[in-house]
C-alpha cells in the first residue's frame, strides 16, 4: 500500500513562489513515476510535472515551463514542487501523485495524496 501526503500550499501574491512537499510511503520504487497534478474549480484534473528514474525523465505541462521546477528523494520517497512567479491562473488544489506501470506499458495502480490547495491573489 502507498501513501502520499502534500504540504506546502497556501496564499500568494501573483509573482511570488511556493514549495510544495510531497512525503511518500509504502511501496515506491523509483522506475515508476511520482508526479504533481492540479485542479481548478470546474476544471478537469490536468498534469503539471512528473519524475521517474531519478532526475532522468522529467515532463512539465506547457503552461509552467520555465516557472516550476520538480525533484526527486529517492531515499525518503518525498517529491517537491518548486513554483516561481506564479500566476492567478494557476490556483488549483494541486495532488502528488504515484503510478505503477507493467511491462507492457499498461497503468496497474494509481495512487493520490488528499490534495493542497494552491491559491494565488492580491
Amino acid at each position: 500500500q502507498v501513501q502520499l501526503v502534500e504540504s506546502g500550499g497556501g496564499l500568494v501574491q501573483p509573482g511570488g513562489s511556493l514549495r510544495l512537499s510531497c512525503a511518500g510511503s509504502g511501496s515506491i520504487f523509483a522506475i515508476h513515476p511520482m508526479g504533481w497534478y492540479r485542479q481548478a474549480q470546474g476544471k478537469e484534473r490536468e498534469m503539471v510535472a512528473s519524475i521517474r528514474n531519478g532526475q532522468g525523465t522529467i515532463k512539465y505541462a506547457d503552461s509552467v515551463k520555465d516557472r516550476f521546477s520538480i525533484s526527486r528523494v529517492h531515499s525518503n520517497n518525498t517529491i517537491f514542487l518548486q513554483m516561481n512567479s506564479l500566476k492567478p491562473e494557476d490556483t488549483a488544489v494541486y495532488y502528488c501523485n504515484y503510478r505503477v506501470y507493467g511491462t507492457a506499458g499498461n497503468l496497474l495502480l494509481d495512487y493520490w495524496g488528499q490534495g493542497t490547495q494552491v491559491t494565488v491573489s492580491s
